[in-house]
């Protein structure tokens, strides 16, 4: 590729080009355990931020409430960030490691 714009294109296009290769990278949403939050509401919310089945985010909440903390999705970050963003706002501790 040509950089005929100047040195802020190119990094740009580098911008882009590192952003792509993160997202491509596997990165894991983390839910923690905690003494506040309910099953049920820790169930509810993997219902509808991670489109669990009620099945997969009971088996998930009960290995949360064992092991301290599971993942519970697995992906691209740019698609686990916000599903984190959205369990940290119901009060839910998540976070998303590589």
């Amino acid at each position: 590729m040509v950089h005929t714009m100047g040195p802020d294109i190119l990094i740009k296009e580098q911008e882009i080009v590192k952003e792509d290769i993160g997202n491509q990278s596997a990165f894991r949403l983390i839910v923690w355990n905690d003494e506040i939050n309910t099953f049920d509401w820790v169930i509810q919310s993997l219902v509808e931020i991670c489109d669990h089945t009620h099945e997969q985010a009971e088996q998930c909440a009960w290995i949360i409430h064992t092991k301290g903390k599971y993942a519970v999705k697995e992906g691209v970050f740019r698609k686990l960030n916000p599903m984190r963003e959205a369990l940290t706002d119901r009060g839910i501790g998540a976070t998303v490691e590589d």
